[in-house]
């Protein structure tokens, strides 16, 4: 019986590895989304995220199911902040290192995809420019798909207040990107 003991604490581990896999691993990409626009780094976000996770699986047991999406977001976020905080919030400026993927069967022109690369870029920039306050809700409403009330689980904030945030930054980044768009057009 004593010989068992280790094999059941492992079988344990090993189950929770696996329902820990399962309820986090599909999220990946969101974490890392939302870590890239806060940190605007990526390999910063790519530490962040691996902290995340390392500090997603210790507390794991006290996850009760559901989707993991929120609960792993609020801990990338709340990574991501703490790590602001110590190194004094720095800004950081490494570009997003995406190229333009056109659908398969789809043709650009040359100056198609000179347009749209142009186009991405100043929307990348706007979106730079907002306060992380307002950067990352419309991050995780528009980009992730969340919902008011996840993004306000995420945030820590009462969802009248998540949903002023979402509407002012929209706003904010059409005025933002019609301004950067005006002045690229006068050049």
């Amino acid at each position: 019986m004593i010989a068992e003991r280790p094999n059941e604490e492992l079988s344990g581990a090993n189950s929770k590895l696996a329902l820990f896999e399962r309820a986090l691993l599909p999220h990946l990409n969101a974490a890392y989304n939302l870590a890239r626009w806060i940190t605007e780094n990526d390999q910063d976000a790519e530490d962040m995220v691996q902290e995340a996770y390392l500090r997603a699986l210790k507390p794991f047991d006290g996850f009760h199911g559901g989707d993991g999406r929120p609960w792993l977001l609020v801990i990338v976020r709340n990574t991501c902040c703490t790590w602001l905080r110590q190194n004094g919030s720095k800004e950081l400026t490494t570009p997003l290192g995406e190229e333009i993927h056109k659908p398969e069967g789809e043709k650009f022109s040359p100056e198609a995809l000179l347009r749209r690369s142009a186009e991405i870029e100043l929307l990348k920039k706007a979106l730079q420019e907002l306060a992380l306050e307002f950067r990352e809700v419309l991050i995780l409403g528009e980009l992730e798909g969340l919902s008011y009330k996840q993004i306000a689980a995420i945030v820590g904030l009462p969802i009248g207040i998540v949903m002023s945030r979402l509407a002012r930054a929209r706003t904010q980044l059409r005025k933002r990107y019609a301004k950067s768009s005006s002045l690229e057009e006068k050049r």
